[in-house]
């Protein structure tokens, strides 16, 4: 996966897929205040919409959640206003400003100012063709975007839940991803998408796809001053009683270089969990997690998507 330059963090060409997005995702979490985020805006101009949902880790284990829809036909980019959230793009593929000022369902006014600083370069696919090679690429490029950028990054600034205000510290790192091209979350038949940050200097990011032509691996690692791309992941996983929720993930990376890299991720908090279990739909669960890597624990996310059957079972099963 290639380093993408700063055109990357601008709107690309619309296209004429009825379903095609451009869409920002940022997370961020900070263990000594036990408080942080994510969230993701989505602009689909040939539906005419832009849509943003805002999810923040409450310390000692509640999450609040707001969101907001409004009509929108042209692309835009520098600055992305939906109802009470912000995205504003201060320089590309360097820093992000996001706030926030509303009504959080269960949890009264919530109101944010952090910014976000890139450690690294952004690592993804531009979307053109010839990355596309095989079935499992053409399928996802279909269902999930034609063109993806991860970067990780270190936040500041403060998050406020019913009056309580924390300042986010040296450990406040997230990732954060755009992509672009069509959405159709019910396309995968699975996905587990993992977002980690060890320490400052030590990232991973990537993802396995189930598609009708195969799986496809995807991935990154920023180590020592570099990048390797990952040629699989070999994920294995622990459940809760529900048969769903993923509480331990372990993975072994194998980057390009065929060296193997060992995580294991204990999840300290999974959205939405038992509760997103429901005959013939489509789960998201974003766990949040600590990340264990050569004797170092950070933090970060394993997120995993299952298409439920009429029982609830995942038609993929968890390995």
């Amino acid at each position: 996966m290639p380093v993408l330059g700063p055109e990357h963090d601008l709107a690309h060409p619309v296209e004429g897929d009825a379903a095609w997005s451009e869409s920002y995702y940022f997370n961020c979490y900070d263990p000594d205040v036990d408080c942080g985020f994510y969230t993701r805006v989505g602009l689909r101009p040939n539906e005419g919409t832009i849509d943003v949902g805002l999810a923040l880790w409450v310390p000692g284990g509640e999450l609040a959640r707001l969101g907001h829809r409004r009509e929108q036909h042209e692309m835009i980019d520098r600055r992305l206003e939906v109802g009470p959230v912000t995205y504003e793009l201060v320089e590309p593929m360097t820093r992000w400003r996001l706030t926030c000022d509303g009504d959080a369902r269960r949890h009264g006014h919530v109101a944010m100012d952090v910014t976000f600083d890139a450690l690294m370069p952004a690592i993804g696919g531009d979307g053109q063709r010839n990355q596309a090679a095989d079935s499992s690429s053409a399928a996802t490029r279909l269902s999930v975007g034609k063109g993806h950028l991860e970067q990780a990054g270190r936040w500041s600034g403060w998050i406020e839940i019913d009056g309580n205000r924390v300042e986010l510290g040296d450990k406040a790192m997230g990732n954060r991803d755009k992509s672009w091209g069509p959405r159709r979350w019910g396309g995968p038949t699975m996905w587990r998408w993992f977002s980690i940050n060890v320490d400052a200097a030590t990232h991973f990011g990537g993802i396995v796809i189930g598609t009708e032509g195969g799986d496809l691996h995807r991935g990154w690692v920023w180590k020592d001053g570099a990048h390797e791309s990952i040629a699989e992941w070999r994920v294995t996983s622990e459940l809760d009683d529900d048969g769903v929720t993923h509480r331990k993930t372990l993975v072994t990376a194998v980057d390009k270089a065929g060296r193997e890299h060992d995580l294991v991720a204990d999840v300290i908090r999974v959205e939405p969990g038992t509760a997103g279990i429901a005959p013939s739909t489509t789960i998201v669960n974003e766990g949040l997690a600590l990340w264990t890597y050569e004797g170092r624990t950070g933090t970060g996310i394993s997120e995993y998507l299952h298409q439920l059957d009429a029982n609830a079972r995942p038609v993929v099963p968890i390995a």
